[in-house]
């Protein structure tokens, strides 16, 4: 790995970790930098899965706030992010390598599309909050669409923040800033309990893991701090444009 490389990927792992924290898709900015920079499909996810996880964590801390009092609630949410998490990796691990590398085109414009529409998302759950007076508790339907979103997420991380977000605005009654954290805290369990189990049986780039781990656990606290005094429109602009840049680079290999 030369030194420029090495810069690259730390910038692109500290601002994973603000996007992560913000609006989430923070992958797509560090997965086709891996790909760009010669790693392969594979040992850029599972790379990136390990090397964003500490991001995550930091993002959740940065949230902790919001999170107060409501921790057996989110630990309900993170039982079925840990088991979804655990199969996603299974059915990444036991897929034949050439497989993963065709789907991951479609996988990246999925959460291209989920980023563009989170916008419309976001207003919505707003506008849903104002007409629903109802308190709406942590049910079964909730527990298997957080468990399915786990499964996307251990096999590739990318948006699943706005999945997250998405669904608990549909069948949650908490506040905007608390629904952030409480997906700030998922996205960590997903992505700890991916990266551990490939750090052991996947093939993995520990100088990007280091290199992503510093730089998305800087990027997590900012994030935390200044993420609403930023531009969620040039957070989301950038994610799109890296994102279908990545599209067309994987469909031409």
């Amino acid at each position: 790995m030369t030194w420029w490389h090495a810069v690259v990927i730390f910038v692109a792992g500290l601002w994973a970790g603000t996007i992560n924290t913000v609006v989430g898709s923070g992958t797509l900015v560090t997965f086709p930098v891996l790909v760009a920079l010669g790693y392969s499909p594979l040992t850029a996810t599972t790379s990136n899965a390990i090397g964003l996880a500490p991001g995550t964590v930091s993002g959740a801390i940065g949230y902790r706030e919001e999170l107060r009092g409501y921790w057996p609630q989110v630990a309900k949410l993170a039982v079925a992010s840990f088991l979804g998490a655990i199969c996603g990796t299974i059915l990444l691990l036991s897929l034949p390598k050439d497989a993963f590398e065709t789907v991951v085109p479609a996988l990246v414009g999925l959460a291209v599309v989920l980023v563009i529409v989170q916008p419309r998302v976001g207003a919505w759950v707003a506008k849903r909050r104002e007409e629903n007076g109802k308190v709406h508790t942590i049910g079964p339907l909730l527990l298997f669409l957080i468990f399915l979103i786990g499964i996307y997420g251990g096999y590739f991380t990318a948006a699943q923040g706005v999945m997250m977000m998405a669904v608990m605005g549909m069948l949650m009654s908490e506040s905007l800033q608390r629904l952030n954290g409480v997906k700030n805290a998922l996205s960590a369990v997903v992505n700890i309990v991916a990266g551990a189990i490939y750090a052991f049986i996947a093939p993995v780039s520990w100088p990007v893991v280091a290199l992503l781990a510093v730089g998305s656990t800087i990027g997590g606290q900012i994030g935390a701090k200044i993420g609403r005094k930023l531009s969620p429109k040039v957070l989301r602009g950038v994610i799109v444009v890296i994102g279908l840049a990545a599209m067309v680079q994987l469909l031409l290999k």
